[in-house]
Order: C-alpha cells, then sequence, then structure tokens
C-alpha cells in the first residue's frame, strides 16, 4: 500500500536519509510514504504524534507510521485534514506496542477530551497496536475517540475502564481486537461493526458493555458480530443502555459467556428506556444466550439486512470485511 506521496513545492521540507531534520512538519516530495516511530531513539521520530505531524496536510495517498516495541505516553491526535494514515504495531503482538495516557473527564478534560488518541481523518487504519487510558476507575477515560470515516482497526488492542472505546461518529470497523472496560466500555453515535473481536467485562460487580446514541435517522448502530463476550464475574454482565432514545445495537452470532445478566442484560440509561431502544440478539451462543421475554430476538428475515456489509455499506458501497 506504500506509494510516493507529491507535495505541493510549498509544503516540501528536505528530508535526508532516514534521519528528519529538526521542526519538519511535512514531508518533502521526494520522501517515502513510510514513517517508523521507536522510543529508544532509533527511528526517524521518537514519539507517534511527531511522526503524525510530519505527514503533510490534505495528502492524497497512504503514509504507513511504523512504530517499534516499546510504551509510547502520549496524547495523538490524527487531525482531520490528514486522511490515509496507518498506524501499524512493528512488536510480535499488539501488547508490543502500546500508545498511553491517563487524562480524564475528572481531571477537567471533559470525556471525549480525555481520549488517549483521537482520529478525525477520514480512512485511518491501525494495526498490531495497543490504544490504553491508565486512568483507573471513577471516572469517564476514553483510549480512542473515533470521529473519521471509514476507519479500519485490526488486531488492536482497547484497554480501559469506564467508556474505553468512543465510537463517536460515521463508519467504523473493528477487526479481530480486543475491547475491555467497566461501565459503557464501547460508546457513542457511531457505525459500528466489531467483527470477530474479544470483549471483557473487567469489574467483578459488572456493567453494561455498550451505550449506543445512534441518531434516530440512522438504521444502523453497534453490531458485535461473530465475538466473544466474557468477564470478571458470573450473571453481573448487561449487554447495554441507550445513552440514545433511539439507540441501535445487535448482538449476532457471538459467544456469550455466564458473565451476562441472562434475565435482564438490557437496562435503562437515565430517562432512555431499552424497551424504547433498538435492542436485539440473533443466533448467539453459549450460557449466556438464553431467551426470554426482555431479550429481543431479531428474525432471519429482517437479519438479512443486518449483516456487516449491510452496517458499513453507506452510499458508497464501502466493503472493509472482504
Amino acid at each position: 500500500m506504500s506509494r510516493i506521496v507529491k507535495w505541493s513545492a510549498a509544503l516540501a521540507v528536505v528530508v535526508s536519509g532516514t534521519a528528519a531534520i529538526v521542526g519538519v512538519t511535512a514531508l518533502s516530495s521526494a520522501a517515502a510514504t513510510t514513517l517508523t516511530v521507536a522510543a529508544d531513539g532509533t527511528g526517524q521520530y521518537k514519539t507517534v504524534q511527531a511522526a503524525v505531524n510530519a505527514v503533510a496536510a490534505n495528502n492524497s495517498s497512504r503514509a504507513t507510521i511504523n512504530i517499534k516495541a516499546g510504551t509510547y505516553r502520549e496524547i495523538v491526535t490524527i487531525p482531520s485534514n490528514k486522511p490515509y494514515i496507518t498506524l501499524n504495531g512493528t512488536g510480535s503482538g499488539p501488547s508490543n506496542v502500546v500508545i498511553v495516557n491517563n487524562r480524564s473527564n475528572a481531571g477537567g478534560y471533559g470525556t471525549f477530551g480525555s481520549a488517549t488518541v483521537t482520529v478525525n481523518a477520514k480512512e485511518f487504519v491501525a494495526t498490531n497496536l495497543t490504544f490504553s487510558n491508565d486512568y483507573g476507575t471513577g471516572s469517564q477515560a476514553v483510549a480512542i475517540n473515533m470521529n473519521g470515516d471509514k476507519g479500519i482497526y485490526k488486531n488492536v488492542r482497547f484497554l480501559g475502564n469506564q467508556d474505553t472505546l468512543l465510537a463517536n461518529t460515521q463508519r467504523q470497523y473493528i477487526a479481530n481486537s480486543y475491547v475491555e472496560g467497566t461501565v459503557d466500555f464501547i460508546f457513542g453515535d457511531a457505525t459500528a461493526v466489531f467483527n470477530a473481536t474479544s470483549i471483557y467485562e473487567k469489574r467483578s460487580t459488572g456493567g453494561p458493555i455498550t451505550a449506543a446514541r445512534t441518531p434516530s435517522g440512522n438504521t444502523y448502530g453497534f453490531l458485535i458480530y461473530k465475538s466473544t463476550i466474557t468477564g470478571a464475574t458470573n450473571n453481573t454482565t448487561q449487554l447495554g443502555r441507550p445513552w440514545g432514545a433511539s439507540a441501535q445495537v445487535l448482538f449476532r452470532e457471538s459467544s456469550l459467556s455466564a458473565t451476562i445478566a441472562t434475565a435482564q442484560p438490557w437496562i435503562d440509561m437515565s430517562s432512555n428506556s431499552w424497551k424504547n431502544a433498538r435492542f436485539y440478539e440473533y443466533k448467539n451462543t453459549g450460557s449466556g444466550a438464553t431467551t426470554n421475554s426482555n431479550r429481543k430476538q431479531m428474525s432471519d428475515s429482517t437479519a438479512a439486512s443486518y449483516t456487516p456489509q449491510k452496517y458499513l455499506a453507506g452510499s458508497d458501497g464501502w466493503n472493509p470485511v472482504g
């Protein structure tokens, strides 16, 4: 996917070999689209944000930032005018590259502003790394805030407690990944598909996994597809609660362990009743997948229109699922 990026002469900055000149803010027209970050100084940049800053604004082709094994305690923002950026961890697994911070709502940043990583650009990709917020418990503290359209996250760990993963707007695709938290740790307005992803409720007293705020005019919200739901204790974890009155969440063909509060897996949030939300299950398995009057099951005919591809297609036919 790596290609030479052609920037306007006005934005060009000379880069020699692999060592970036101090103060560089944009890649030159002769520079490759692959950058290297290493906390130990063996790469072009020591921080992820410095590499992001080196990508010229309004780039028209992909820039891949390879991140060597290490812990990067920083705040990273992918601005809206820098699309097509890939953050790729080059360690042996996603736990080897960790981008982490500890901002929180309680610390004065607000929930959205507490994010360790904020993605505002379209067609962002993250692979083989970890996004974490290690603030602890007692406040909203976001690991990632997803905003740009057509975001792809594969083999990524999302670690936090309350409000770990904010799928805030647009379309987001998370596959073969891991999400953990305590309360509302998958939340937001976006249309998001979680495919073959492990989701873990880490609090011993349980809590709701999702808090969707799907706009009423949107058909699709969150799809948890062929994923695995586990938790620290049995019969304590809720599938979700409605942050917005028209919240839409479907757990489809997933393995629900005994952690699920089987009798009442959907609960109210403030004045929003789970009974009025668009909450469904479809062909789930496992000891937590029992059925009763509090667990609306989607019909086969309706489920045909609630596939990962349908969720993400939009008006341009986007299909990252394959």
